[in-house]
């Protein structure tokens, strides 16, 4: 499972012109499902964001968590974070997960993050979404259940 992890003034997601979900100061979490993810992976990167030290403490440091900082959560399903653009000029998607699976984990993913005690906003699985967000910082960092970056 795959995490582009932004931490954000804001965030939106809109499906035909409607808000579908919408936060405030928190972290906008593009989530991708490999074919060989599995319940645990999402369970492991739902502990590791809830509990990243990406806030800034009084002196600036990246020392608090999102529950520290009432940061919320928007949720976007990608499975465009497995694109392999390797060979040729279109980039492949086999590695990524079959939308009935990859639908059962993401929702899995979401649960599991709104288990510690987060709110959490999602976008719609397999539907074309349009994101707005204002990056703090910026930070971005990149999350995979498989692999060290």
């Amino acid at each position: 499972m795959r995490a582009v992890v932004q931490r954000v003034n804001w965030g939106r997601c809109r499906i035909n012109g409607e808000v579908a979900g919408e936060i405030g100061p928190g972290l906008v979490i593009f989530l991708g499902v490999g074919q060989a993810d599995v319940p645990e992976d999402g369970a492991y990167l739902a502990e590791k964001i809830a509990n990243l030290r990406v806030f800034a403490d009084e002196d600036g440091k990246f020392n608090l968590a999102a529950a520290e900082v009432g940061a919320r959560m928007l949720v976007v399903s990608q499975f465009t974070l497995y694109g392999d653009c390797r060979k040729g000029r279109r980039p492949s998607f086999t590695a990524a997960a079959p939308p009935e699976e990859a639908e059962r984990l993401y929702e899995d993913f979401v649960q599991r993050l709104g288990g510690y005690g987060l709110e959490v906003a999602t976008g719609r699985f397999q539907a074309h979404m349009e994101i707005e967000l204002a990056n703090d910082g910026p930070v971005t960092l990149l999350l995979d259940s498989q692999r060290l970056f």
